[in-house]
């Protein structure tokens, strides 16, 4: 069995690992640009991130908790909707850097502990798909090792037995065709009297 063997771009490799620190810079960023166009201690507008930011955090408890286990999925994304809006809420509305570049640490030190934990997960999957395919490849070079030598030792057997045929027939032929040859003689010797084909019968 020939598997497709794929090769992803450096790229796509580095993606993922860059995709935690990418994230929380962008809230930051964004979260500055937001504090440089009135939201400074700005109440109302700290009010409404912090509401988002609970709501968003109520969503991913419900959907962690929901039936079945929850969807894993959906309640990582509402916490992670809940902490970029507190760390939005945060740059938006403090005076100074040092706040939100704290928050913003600590959110990307939590995103990448989490996201390790997945890396791990998918990394041992990776390991168990490749020593799998590596066991199916065996398994099918054994079994393909196993037919030729099989079919080898057949058509070496027919082989054998078709010059065995050829030679018992050259044989036959030759002593017919000795003289004093007498068929009768055989049989009253006690050989075992060869079959005679009528061919005509035969045909």
């Amino acid at each position: 069995m020939n598997e497709p063997i794929t090769h992803r771009h450096w790229t796509a490799l580095a993606a993922p690992k860059v995709a935690p620190i990418v994230g929380t810079s962008t809230v930051l960023i964004l979260g500055r640009i937001w504090n440089a166009n009135g939201a400074e201690h700005s109440a109302g507008n700290a009010v409404l991130m912090v509401v988002l930011a609970a709501g968003a955090a109520t969503a991913g408890a419900f959907a962690a908790a929901g039936r079945g286990g929850g969807d894993g999925v959906l309640a990582g994304t509402a916490f992670a909707t809940s902490g970029a809006l507190a760390l939005a809420a945060v740059a938006g509305y403090a005076d100074g850097w040092s706040l939100p570049l704290l928050l913003w640490t600590v959110a990307t030190a939590v995103a990448y502990g989490i996201a390790a934990r997945y890396w791990r997960t998918d990394r041992r999957d990776t390991l168990a798909h490749r020593r799998q395919t590596e066991v199916r490849r065996e398994d099918h070079a054994h079994i393909e090792r196993v037919e030729a030598l099989r079919a080898g030792a057949q058509i070496e057997a027919a082989r054998t037995g078709a010059a065995y045929a050829e030679q018992l027939a050259t044989a036959l032929i030759t002593r017919a065709t000795l003289p004093g040859y007498d068929p009768a003689a055989l049989t009253r010797a006690g050989l075992p009297e060869l079959p005679v084909v009528d061919l005509k019968n035969s045909q």
